[in-house]
């Protein structure tokens, strides 16, 4: 039983910067890849980081390319997001979950999800 939750959403300025937690229960990481989604308001939620447990290796949607980074704290069993730059339509709920089958960037193929984390860019 995975339990995952999220942290460290808030309001920032256009330009600034913010990191957001997700922490899982247990010390072992079981699945392959988790991956950080966010749903704004009216719009579906969608992949924004991926990172693979074991060796972690990342990857990224276009939009966040160059001003997200995603990594890992094995001690801590915890996964990072660091937002910098950040934009106005950077503004959602911030998810994160793992990865069970399919295709690595669709949130049809994660589950055990948190409970999310707003995260809100004013201009």
């Amino acid at each position: 039983q995975v339990q995952l939750v999220e942290s460290g959403g808030g309001l920032v300025q256009a330009g600034g910067s913010l990191r957001v937690s997700c922490a899982a229960s247990g010390r072992i990481f079981s699945s392959l890849v988790l991956g950080w989604f966010r749903q704004a308001p009216g719009k579906e939620r969608e992949f924004v980081a991926g990172i693979f447990l074991s060796g972690g290796s990342t990857y990224y949607a276009d939009s966040v390319k160059g001003r997200f980074t995603i990594s890992r704290d094995n001690a801590k069993n915890t996964v990072y997001l660091q937002m910098n730059n950040l934009e106005p339509e950077d503004t959602a709920v911030y998810y994160c979950a793992l990865y069970y089958d399919g295709s690595y960037y669709e949130r049809e193929s994660f589950g055990s999800w948190g409970q999310g984390t707003q995260v809100t860019v004013s201009s």
